[in-house]
């Protein structure tokens, strides 16, 4: 196994001693994000997490589906990229592809419509990793089946709390 402290552009010992954090208590390993999206006009939002800022909707960003499935893919590059590192693996490529299938009828408030979200997702990991065995391979393709945080969240329905505030 390689022993080296950086591996695919992360820092494997600082992983390592987080990991070991979280198994010693598990609260440092919970999070729980805040973000807001504003309006910007049209069907265009400006979303701000702390300092961060990202734009969804409108002619020229990814719209909101969209990005459902690249933060699915985004999620699982990071995965795999980590639990090679941690395996001591280096990657020469490594990319995943997501499509998915919707109806936007719902959306658009036609009565008697199908639920406007993704009814099926299927995506693809691609890795160039030639120092890899057939196992460890395997043991990365578990980790996308059963630890991607995404692809955990849209495997499973989450309860969504809706509070509508209004003001005139």
């Amino acid at each position: 196994m390689n022993t080296d402290t950086h591996i695919n552009g992360l820092d494997v010992a600082e992983l390592r001693a987080f990991r070991e954090m979280a198994a010693q208590d598990a609260t440092v390993a919970d999070r729980n994000p805040v973000l807001i999206a504003h309006w910007v006009g049209g069907s265009r939002s400006r979303v701000e997490f702390g300092n961060k800022v990202a734009y969804l909707g409108g002619d020229d960003d990814f719209n909101s589906m969209q990005m459902v499935l690249g933060t699915l893919a985004a999620c699982d590059v990071d995965l795999v990229a980590m639990h090679a590192s941690f395996l001591g693996i280096p990657i020469e490529s490594l990319s995943v592809e997501a499509t998915g299938h919707f109806n936007v009828r719902s959306y658009l408030g036609l009565e008697g419509a199908p639920g406007s979200g993704y009814d099926r997702i299927a995506y693809t990991v691609r890795i160039v990793a030639p120092n890899a065995t057939p196992d460890q391979i395997a043991y990365l393709r578990e980790h996308c089946e059963r630890s991607s945080p995404v692809g955990d969240s849209l495997a499973r329905a989450i309860p969504l709390t809706l509070a509508f505030e209004a003001y005139g």
